[in-house]
């Protein structure tokens, strides 16, 4: 998976993450990406709220496998990690991924009818020269007015156990959202266009990272 075949110059993209979502849209987009997981407890952080949290999540995974590259000494200059969290932000709470089946009902009740804001952070590092640069998206999200039964059946499929906030867009959740305002990536869990941003603020280009 290593994208060094001879060609040295062009960014290998490092995703801090073991999510499949963020894999896929950044191959979808032309993206090859290797992923390593950054181990992050994200229980232990706490932050003012779910704009400053999900930073500071980013932040901790990039920099933690940007670490662990430069230990291996694989930190080549081309290396490039990105590191994203994504939370809820509803009703003034911020939400993760839910404790279990009853918290993913509890919320879901709450959520449905109404709308929310979800918040992905993305950090970018680059292991070599420590240059880094990071930025959160927020895209407004429509919830569909469930029935309990949907609810419960949606939570018995095990999807909204394993996300922030207890739904996907690019899933089974797709159907219970109505509309949103923003990046549909930011929901999946990585913004393409802050990810362009970010490598502009580096000096590098997106298309350079194409397959």
């Amino acid at each position: 998976m290593s994208g060094g075949h001879g060609d040295h110059g062009r960014p290998r993209l490092v995703l801090a993450s073991a999510s499949p979502a963020r894999r896929a849209l950044l191959a979808a987009a032309g993206i090859d990406c290797e992923t390593v997981v950054s181990g992050v407890d994200e229980s232990a952080v706490s932050a003012s709220g779910p704009e400053a949290l999900c930073l500071v999540l980013a932040r901790m995974k990039a920099q933690a496998v940007a670490g662990r590259l430069r230990s291996a000494g694989d930190a080549a200059p081309e290396v490039l990690v990105v590191g994203c969290d994504s939370v809820l932000g509803f009703d003034g709470e911020t939400l993760g991924k839910p404790v279990d089946a009853a918290d993913a009902v509890r919320r879901w009740r709450a959520m449905r009818g109404r709308s929310g804001v979800l918040y992905t952070g993305h950090h970018l590092v680059q292991p070599a020269t420590g240059k880094q640069a990071e930025g959160v998206a927020a895209t407004v999200v429509h919830f569909a007015d469930l029935t309990d039964a949907e609810i419960d059946a949606y939570v018995a499929t095990g999807e909204p156990l394993a996300v922030a906030g207890a739904f996907t867009i690019d899933g089974i959740g797709g159907a219970f959202l109505e509309r949103i305002e923003g990046d549909h990536g930011t929901v999946v869990g990585l913004s393409l266009p802050l990810l362009r941003s970010l490598l502009g603020e580096l000096g590098l280009s997106i298309v350079s990272l194409w397959r």
